[in-house]
């Protein structure tokens, strides 16, 4: 009875590892597509913007099962992913700016549309006089 309670706790410990093992290799993937999609400056920002969502949410979800104890492996591949990390929030923070800048530019173009369609609109009225003498 000993016997077969020590390999099912084996057994266990290597299911958690590999488990873990593959938790951590699919946040990589998930990290370097990640940064692929973010790298991408041509196409539908829309669509990269989706893209972006679902890797985030994904990456999120693995971050929830990679508990420690660590190998000597998987802390060589954490402090790779914690580089790749940094990239990822240097990469998301040019995306945002990018799109604080282009609805800038959107704000502006629809204020002098605007300007166009109806130049009078802005001008004052102070000083209008009126002649009630007829």
């Amino acid at each position: 009875m000993e016997g077969s309670d020590s390999i099912e706790s084996s057994k266990s410990i290597y299911d958690e590892w590999t488990s873990l093992m593959e938790a951590l290799q699919t946040f990589y993937e998930a990290t370097n597509e990640l940064i692929q999609v973010l790298q991408q400056g041509e196409g539908d920002r829309d669509v990269r913007i989706e893209q972006i969502q679902v890797l985030l949410k994904q990456r999120d979800e693995l971050l929830k099962s990679i508990q420690p104890p660590f190998s000597e492996h998987e802390q060589a591949l954490g402090k790779q992913l914690v580089q790749l990390n940094r990239q990822v929030e240097q990469l998301l923070q040019q995306q945002k700016r990018e799109i604080q800048q282009d609805m800038k530019k959107l704000s502006l173009q629809k204020k002098s549309n605007k300007k166009y369609t109806n130049p009078y609109e802005s001008l004052a009225t102070d000083g209008v006089f009126y002649d009630k003498r007829n």
